[in-house]
């Protein structure tokens, strides 16, 4: 039987915490927020998905700190957020996907969507994006884990239990 938690670090409105219960009934996943996965040994699981908030064009710090907390990585990770401009996910994503795979985790896929955001100067507009993620969002996120599943099934034998 495949392993699979969930991280998230979902800080101010509760954003990403909403993908993150997706995902975790989609996979049937263990979702843990960073403090209770910090001194957890997240190589034991199949499947690691990691996501926070984008702040800053990057991912939440504290995830940051896990994954370079850790001295055995998981070996198969996916990347999630939620953003104020979540076209740029590649760019958003870069340096945790950047570090995880030097760390040996192969990076399978990501996925963003838009996020109420009143980071920075924004707080003083009321934010963007502001009924993020919503409906739409969710069951994109709801697909992304279907596939996922699937795709990972497909590709690594240790998950699909060959």
């Amino acid at each position: 039987m495949k392993r699979v938690a969930i991280v998230c670090a979902s800080i101010h409105h509760g954003n990403t915490n909403k993908l993150a219960s997706v995902f975790a009934e989609e996979l049937d996943a263990e979702l843990l927020t960073v403090e209770e996965a910090r001194g957890r040994s997240l190589s034991d699981y199949d499947l690691v998905g990691l996501g926070s908030g984008i702040y800053f064009g990057r991912h939440h710090q504290s995830l940051r700190l896990l994954v370079n907390s850790w001295d055995t990585p998981p070996r198969t990770v996916f990347l999630f957020s939620t953003a104020g401009l979540p076209f740029l996910r590649l760019a958003q994503h870069a340096s945790l996907r950047r570090k995880l795979r030097k760390r040996g985790c192969r990076v399978i896929s990501e996925f963003c969507c838009r996020g109420w955001d009143t980071v920075g100067p924004l707080w003083l507009f009321g934010g963007i994006n502001r009924r993020h993620p919503d409906t739409r969002d969710l069951e994109r996120a709801r697909q992304f884990a279907q596939r996922l599943k699937t795709d990972a099934l497909i590709s690594d034998p240790k998950l699909s239990g060959k």
